[in-house]
């Protein structure tokens, strides 16, 4: 709004020099450089923000860990990554907290939250309405995914070659520690519906019977 405005005193304004028509410009290209910048952070604000109001994912499947070989497990309070394939700890809801990025992950046998405290800890809590709670989704190039603390920004979940947790502040995006892949447990595959195609055949000219004179 304060852009048009500018625009529209301008263009009623008759420029006495080139000088001022000079600073005239350069005050409506400063207008909208501060218009820009607001409407970018505006728009960052509102993609980390917690989505209350639209309906939320719940998807069910197994984290594999690269680097222990096994599948996240949350066993109440304390995590690990040494779950076999489709151990009941290992099943995971995930729930999507706003536009696919950010998420909670919660144990389907324990109802225990995956969460990582100011430490840098990764712990189970049976209450998940804490941003130490949800995670940022990130998919890496190498097609695993990483999960990046939504509340400690560089704090990544990440486990050792043993399936011990991994301490926040010693994670980054590039260690194989926090790379992980989504599976389904074992036994349950995900149904898809074919891709029908319908034949059309084509109409032929009806003749009308013609009435004998």
């Amino acid at each position: 709004m304060q852009l048009l405005k500018v625009k529209h005193k301008f263009s009623e304004w008759s420029c006495p020099s080139p000088f001022s028509h000079t600073c005239l410009c350069n005050l409506v290209e400063m207008f909208a450089a501060e218009e820009n910048v607001d409407f970018r952070i505006h728009v960052e604000n509102q993609t980390r923000a917690r989505d209350d109001v639209s309906r939320k994912q719940l998807r069910l499947y197994q984290l594999y860990s690269r680097t222990s070989g096994k599948h996240i497990q949350v066993l109440g309070r304390r995590i690990s990554a040494k779950g076999e394939d489709g151990d009941k700890y290992a099943q995971l809801l995930v729930e999507t907290d706003t536009f696919g990025s950010q998420v909670r992950i919660k144990g389907k046998e324990t109802d225990f939250y995956l969460c990582m405290n100011r430490k840098g800890k990764l712990v189970g809590k049976p209450d998940g309405t804490s941003k130490e709670c949800v995670f940022i989704e990130k998919v890496l190039e190498n097609n695993y995914t990483a999960l990046m603390s939504a509340k400690y920004s560089g704090w990544y979940v990440g486990f050792t070659k043993k399936g011990r947790p991994r301490k926040g502040p010693k994670t980054r995006e590039n260690q194989q520690d926090v790379h992980f892949m989504k599976r389904y447990p074992k036994g349950q595959v995900e149904i898809q519906k074919p891709f029908k195609y319908t034949t059309v055949t084509k109409r032929t000219k009806r003749i009308r019977p013609t009435n004998p004179s």
